[in-house]
């Protein structure tokens, strides 16, 4: 019987440069967070499209966090306390594949991502 490699949280396993989304990261995020959760609602997707800098200004991002979102930078803003969840509603304002955002936490170009990841070429 092959031995399992997966180790739990406990035996310290952690994935290589992956930021672990703990309580310190969610508090972290937690403006971030509210914001994406906020784009759920047409009204605030409408705001977000016509001002976004008073769109993030509203929520009280710290200026890291503005960059990131203005930036797109998904790998950035899941650095800074951002779930995956709620960066998905920036990306759906856009609208942005989630394969280009799988492709920027792995450090890939999209065209890598899709030819590596999920073999197509």
């Amino acid at each position: 019987m092959p031995s399992n490699p997966i180790k739990s949280r406990a035996d310290g396993d952690r994935l290589p440069e992956t930021p672990l989304f703990d309580r310190d990261r969610a508090n972290a995020g937690y403006k971030l967070n509210k914001m994406g959760s906020s784009l759920m609602k047409p009204e605030n997707r409408d705001a977000f499209r016509a001002d976004e800098a008073a769109y993030l200004d509203r929520f009280g991002l710290s200026d890291e966090q503005k960059t990131a979102v203005t930036n797109r930078d998904w790998e950035e803003m899941m650095r800074l306390g951002g779930n995956l969840f709620f960066i998905l509603k920036i990306a759906a304002v856009d609208p942005v594949p989630i394969t280009l955002i799988g492709a920027a936490q792995a450090g890939m170009t999209h065209e890598e991502f899709l030819r590596e990841r999920l073999g197509k070429s």
